[in-house]
């Protein structure tokens, strides 16, 4: 058997802890991290690389236009930050980053989603998939707010703006506050519609974990039925 094989089928049998470490580092990187360019020049594209990592095991057997559509945004998602040391940032930029940034993402949730909601039992894969369906939830709040942010700078009130990296890391802690519901106050929202915008995603982050409950619950009454 080939090392190849061998990665492979470790990354498939451990596709969710792999991908929640991959997941937790891109998101919480910057506690250790105090040099934000380094951040955005080194870490940033190395983060999202680690991703694509994470991605292989879960798209192992899915249908071939799922792994061309996973492919080409991860490629995106590692060369943009890159060529921010050729073009700079710009405001634009960083808008179309997020909105690529946001589909990737928005296609890992929909892959856990349609996992979570199959037939079977509770198991460590089930737990560890509803896990990293709330971490990338979150990665889909923090650039959906980015998308915002970059389009108009009065979208959120006390954001640090000195770099990408602190604008990120801002949005990451505010994200975090909204879906938890717990908001601390010291980023707001600056326009009606940033305001709905944090409603919504407020309400999404109570249902994500209603709904979670009741499929670990409906999973754990179907394996009692049956033993």
């Amino acid at each position: 058997m080939s090392k190849l094989t061998t990665l492979s089928e470790f990354l498939y049998k451990r596709k969710f802890e792999v991908l929640f470490i991959a997941l937790f580092q891109h998101l919480f990187v910057g506690v250790v991290l105090a040099d934000e360019s380094f951040y955005t020049e080194v870490v940033w594209p190395i983060n999202m690389f680690i991703l694509g990592i994470g991605l292989v095991g879960v798209y192992i057997g899915k249908e071939r236009w799922k792994k061309i559509m996973r492919n080409v945004l991860f490629i995106a998602v590692v060369a943009m930050p890159l060529f921010l040391h050729f073009s700079g940032v710009t405001y634009r930029y960083m808008e179309w980053i997020s909105i690529v940034y946001t589909l990737f993402f928005g296609l890992i949730f929909y892959e856990l989603v349609r996992f979570m909601m199959r037939p079977g039992y509770i198991n460590i894969d089930l737990i560890s998939a509803a896990i990293c369906g709330y971490l990338v939830l979150l990665e889909i709040t923090v650039f959906i707010f980015q998308i915002c942010y970059y389009h108009n700078p009065n979208a959120l009130k006390g954001i640090d703006a000195g770099s990408p990296a602190s604008i990120y890391m801002d949005m990451v802690y505010y994200c975090s506050v909204t879906l938890t519901s717990i908001g601390f106050g010291d980023i707001v929202p600056g326009t009606h519609a940033t305001k709905l915008i944090t409603a919504f995603f407020g309400i999404v982050g109570q249902l994500y974990s209603v709904v979670l409950v009741g499929i670990l619950i409906s999973k754990f009454s179907s394996r009692n039925s049956n033993t």
